[in-house]
Formats: structure tokens, C-alpha cells, sequence
């Protein structure tokens, strides 16, 4: 089967390597030659994701069978409607039923209308004195958030301890002036994890849980990023989240599909939650409407079933279960020294990957191009995947020593030290639980 994969990231080369896996004939559109996704696809096309048309050209000169989305960006520009027009199946969501990624506020209107569980008190402003007159009468921290796509980033998270209040009037203003509107949310204490589900509009299967490090540097410090890397467990929860609250956000994910189905716009392909555990239960943080990277790194690789199969379940939905092995991961992202702000581009890196298979570790390309230079965002991923989370984590910090270049990475990501501070803080918060072995 001829299958289309749209986009060129870390992301996106474990999705492709998944397919190729699978049987698929690979066939890649994205904005930059990745080096991973060159050595599996039979064709490649250089355009920009959200260049519909051209990415519509090449499907159809290239005679696609189907089609996998990987980023957001190409939802929003409605790519899956129009593939599906041209005859060709889509896995990913309508531009309309991506409004869940792409529209925070449809997403909290849709999560109060259908009383989705895990849902959070928010409000939407259009005029600054209305928003200023709120904030000050809701008297807790507050979280404020652009109501389009941020890559990730974007969203500011105050509280009331310095006069903070000032602060999140001040950036809903600045939105409000930028955008015309701005998401106000109230704020909730916890530790966050990533849920990602396949769905085909109907059933919903789920996949290994796994945990983002979004702050740049060490100890969850510095700006906040795409993700610096996450781990996943063997048993396919996390150390702190328990099988009662791992129930309660699989009973979102199936409520919003089941929702969507009813409203007449079936949500079909890839669920992500990003959940924040609180000490009463998950809360959903937001959608995503596709893999989370670098989560997608931590699921795929165990992946027992084929990955085609499921592909095909979704576009004809007709989904069945997917089985995972049953191993822990850990991803750690190489990015460009200065990055997030200010990153070094256009300077070669050196990958030894003999050593880095030797080593017992995967390797994923996202941000960099065929001849190894640096384009300015995550550039490498190592992925360490063994029985217990330690001989993971060491796996994928041996390999990172056959990478050099003007890179930096955190070296505390999957580290027990770090499982443990998050363990400590849902304990801080009044979270009793029994912590899960990983």
C-alpha cells in the first residue's frame, strides 16, 4: 500500500519507521529533507505541510492509497477534507473536528456542553476592561491562553503570590490586542502526563501513558519548549498516576469521541490528552489532535501491532485493539544550543549511528537536514527502551555521546531522581497513592 506521510519531524520519523515496519510503501511530503524519513521513503516532496494544494499535487501524481497526518498545522488548513474529496483516506481528524487543537475555546465550550469529566472553569474575552474586572473578582491563580495554535508553547501560567494577577491581565491584554480574543482558565495544581488514544470515530484504543519535559533546562527550569524528551513504563501507567485515575482519562477520551460522534463530527485518528493529575483527579489540560512529540517516540517502538492495520481500522472504521510490548522508554531530544529563543542554525552536527545501534538505542531526525546542519528547533532524538525505566535512561545517555555539535540536552529526563520530584509534589499537593514501579 502506497501511504502518504505529511511532515518531517522527530514525530514523523517514528511514525514512518511504524509504517515501513508495517508493510507500507512510504511516500513523505514535508518542508525540509529529513535524513531518517529519506532513507524510508521511496519518493519525497519538498513543500510546507500546510501547502494543501502542493501536498495534494504529489498524492495524486504519486497514485496515494492513504494518507497519515502527522503535525497540527496541516488539520487546521482542513488537509484531511481535502484528501478525502480527491478519493484518498485520511488518518487524522476534519479541520472541523481538530477544532479541539486548534480552538481552545470550542474545546471548553464543547467539554461544558456535553459535561465531559475533567473539564476546568474558563472564560473567553473580547474587551480588556471586562477580562481586568474578572480576574480580580475570581480572586485565584488563573491560566491564560491564545485560543489558536502554539506550537507548544504560548501559554502563560500565573498565580497571586507576587501581585501575579498584574502579570496575566497584562498578557490577556497584549492577546486581546493581537488576536481580538483571549482563554482564561482557572489555574490546577498537579503534575501532567500525556494520554494518546486511536480512535475511528467510535472505539477507542489506548496506548502506553508517557511524560513530557517541556522546561528547557535541568530540573524543569527555563523556557518553556516543544518538549526536551518524556519516558513512558513498562506496565503502561506512571509512578504516580494510579489505575482508578488512569480509568477516569480514558473515560474523557472516550466521552469526547462519543460527543463528537453525536454533534456529527466524528473525531477520527489520533486523541492526545494532556492531562494535569491533581489531588482529586485528571483534568484535562488540553487536546491534541494528533501524536504528541516526543510521545509518539515512546509508543511506537512497542508497537507490536502493525501500525498499517490500525491506519486502515481508523479510515474504515473498523478499529481493533493495539498491542504494546510491554518495556519502558526514554526519549532525550537534542536541540540547538539557545533554543527555544535563540537557536543556532545552519551548523553541521556529526551522528555516529553504527555506535548509536550498538548502543542499544534508536535514533529519530527532526530539525535538521540531509546534510546534518541545524535548522533551529529539536534536531535529534535518542530513544532508550529496556525492561525498567533506569536501563532505559541509560541506554539513551550512553548514545547521546556519539552525537557532537553546537547541541545541549537535559540529563535529567527519565531519570528516577526526576520521577521521584513529581511523585513528591503530587504527595505535596494532598495526592495519596501508592507509588507505581516503572
Amino acid at each position: 500500500m502506497k501511504v502518504l506521510l505529511v511532515g518531517g519531524g522527530g514525530r514523523e520519523n517514528a511514525i514512518g519507521e511504524a509504517l515501513v515496519r508495517s508493510g507500507a510503501e512510504l511516500y513523505v511530503v514535508s518542508k525540509h529533507r529529513n535524513p531518517g524519513l529519506t532513507r524510508l521513503a521511496k519518493r519525497y516532496g519538498l513543500a510546507r505541510e500546510t501547502d494543501v494544494p502542493r501536498v495534494l499535487e504529489f498524492a495524486e501524481k504519486w497514485g496515494i492509497d492513504l494518507a497519515f497526518i502527522g503535525p497540527e498545522a496541516p488539520l487546521e488548513r482542513g488537509i484531511v477534507d481535502a484528501l478525502e474529496e480527491k478519493g484518498i483516506p485520511a488518518v487524522g481528524p476534519t479541520r472541523e473536528a481538530a477544532q479541539l487543537e486548534t480552538n481552545k475555546a470550542f474545546a471548553r465550550a464543547f467539554m461544558e456542553r456535553h459535561e465531559i469529566p475533567g473539564r476546568k472553569l474558563f472564560r473567553v474575552f473580547e474587551d480588556v476592561s471586562e477580562m481586568r474586572s474578572w480576574i480580580d473578582d475570581f480572586g485565584r491563580p488563573v491560566v491564560v491562553k491564545p485560543l489558536g495554535l502554539t506550537g507548544g508553547k504560548g501559554v502563560k501560567v500565573v498565580g497571586y503570590q507576587l501581585g501575579d494577577n498584574e502579570e496575566a491581565k497584562a498578557y490577556a491584554e497584549e492577546l486581546i490586542g493581537k488576536d481580538g480574543k483571549v482563554l482564561i482558565e482557572e489555574r490546577t495544581d498537579g503534575v501532567e502526563f500525556t494520554f494518546q488514544v486511536f480512535t475511528d470515530g467510535k472505539r477507542v484504543t489506548p496506548m502506553p501513558l508517557a511524560q513530557d519535559y517541556p522546561h528547557a533546562y535541568e530540573d524543569d527550569k527555563g523556557p518553556i519548549t516543544g518538549g526536551m524528551g518524556s519516558y513512558s513504563c513498562a506496565n503502561g501507567l506512571l509512578p504516580f498516576v494510579t489505575r482508578e485515575d488512569y480509568e477516569k482519562a480514558l473515560e474523557t477520551l472516550k466521552a469526547t469521541v462519543e460527543a463528537m460522534r453525536k454533534e456529527g463530527t466524528p473525531y477520527k485518528g489520533i486523541l492526545y490528552g494532556q492531562f494535569m493529575l491533581s489531588k482529586d483527579g485528571p483534568v484535562l489540560i488540553e487536546y491534541n489532535a494528533r501524536f504528541g512529540d516526543p510521545e509518539a517516540m515512546n509508543v511506537l517502538p512497542l508497537l507490536r501491532t502493525s501500525l498499517l492495520e490500525i491506519a486502515e481500522g481508523i479510515v474504515d472504521g473498523n478499529l481493533r485493539k493495539a498491542e504494546f510490548e510491554n518495556k519502558a522508554t526514554v526519549v532525550k531530544y537534542l536541540a540547538p544550543r539557545g533554543y527555544p529563543t535563540n537557536p543556532v542554525k545552519g551548523v553541521k552536527v556529526e551522528v555516529d549511528e553504527e555506535a548509536v545501534v550498538k548502543s542499544g538505542a534508536r535514533l529519530y531526525y527532526a530539525s535538521i537536514d540531509e546534510n546534518f546542519t541545524l535548522l533551529g528547533s529539536r534536531a535529534i532524538a535518542v530513544v532508550g527502551i529496556a525492561e525498567s525505566l533506569d536501563e532505559a535512561e541509560s541506554i539513551a545517555q550512553n548514545a547521546i555521546g556519539h552525537v557532537r555539535g553546537e547541541l545541549f540536552y537535559r540529563r535529567d529526563v527519565g531519570t528516577w531522581r526526576s520521577v521521584e520530584k513529581r511523585i513528591r509534589i503530587m504527595r505535596e499537593f494532598g495526592k495519596e497513592f501508592e507509588p507505581n514501579s516503572c
